[in-house]
């Protein structure tokens, strides 16, 4: 069997957004939110998946996000560029999520929890040793909980997860693995297999499965990241180059903005324009212009 990479967002929301089969977003949460425990027995999935209409369209797959029976949002986001400005974006989205609760005229009170649950294909704290790390509003000095603590950012970092199948534990081991290294995988591992939403996972997952449509539209967005990829690395190698050139005190200023301009030349064409302004910190216009 060929499973198709749960890392890229098509795949991702394919799996995880299903309505399907909905236990298998239950359990996953309940893995990476709640330790396992059965916290979660029934949730309704917002955005459901559908099948691409338009291939080749980078927003064309959107974040997974579902409601809970206790009314708390959850937004599930599955990252694999680490592009300039992503954590301010996730704070962004998990604060609007917040706020559109909300009619004009409506109490404060009728607001609900917001989790923004964010896996990402590289590290993001060095700082910390844990695949998971939650961030909750705290007081500056001694640590004490906010009285409302209703936003609750979550992210798995997947590099940091270096656990072999043989040493799989606990039911977030296995969804993490199952994310982190399903594509490379030929058959259901047993270990895995006896959890009955990842086995569905894995079914889900088989190419097989999967329509023509479909299957174009994973194929452009694994060259899509590809492409981004090689973008990134190109313009840091420039970055590097032109910024040696420089390295003068006296026009360090300069060189940094020419860097920037450098490293959007050598991009336009490969990645859109918004992707442009992320990785390099020119404005839009300045991008355009370039053109």
């Amino acid at each position: 069997m060929i499973f198709i990479n749960p890392k890229t967002d098509f795949a991702f929301k394919k799996i995880f957004g299903s309505e399907q089969n909905p236990e298998i977003l239950i359990s996953f949460l309940n893995s990476l939110l709640y330790g396992g425990h059965p916290h979660i027995t029934d949730l309704e999935i917002i955005n459901p998946y559908l099948a691409p209409k338009i291939q080749g369209i980078k927003d064309t797959f959107l974040d997974v996000k579902a409601k809970l029976t206790d009314e708390t949002t959850v937004i599930i986001e599955m990252q694999v560029l680490n592009l300039s400005g992503f954590e301010k974006r996730i704070l962004y989205n998990a604060a609007i999520a917040y706020s559109i609760q909300l009619e004009p005229g409506d109490d404060y009170t009728l607001l609900n929890p917001v989790i923004a649950l964010t896996l990402t294909d590289f590290e993001m704290f060095e700082d910390l040793p844990q695949v998971i790390s939650n961030f909750v509003l705290k007081e500056k000095k001694v640590l004490t909980d906010y009285p409302i603590n209703d936003l609750e950012l979550v992210f798995v970092e997947l590099p940091k997860f270096t656990k072999e199948l043989d040493e799989l534990e606990t039911l977030a081991d296995k969804w993490i693995y199952f994310i982190k290294c399903a594509r490379v995988l030929e058959t259901i591992p047993e270990a895995m297999a006896q959890v009955p939403e990842i086995r569905k996972a894995f079914e889900v997952a088989n190419q097989a499965n999967l329509t023509r449509k479909e299957l174009e539209a994973l194929l452009q967005r694994e060259m899509y990241i590809h492409d981004q990829r090689n973008a990134i690395k190109l313009a840091l190698r420039q970055g590097i180059q032109v910024g040696r050139e420089q390295g003068i005190q006296v026009g360090r200023e300069q060189g940094i903005q020419e860097s920037k301009v450098e490293m959007a030349r050598k991009m336009l064409g490969i990645v859109d324009e918004d992707t442009i302004s992320q990785i390099t910190g020119l404005n839009l216009e300045e991008v355009r212009r370039l053109r």
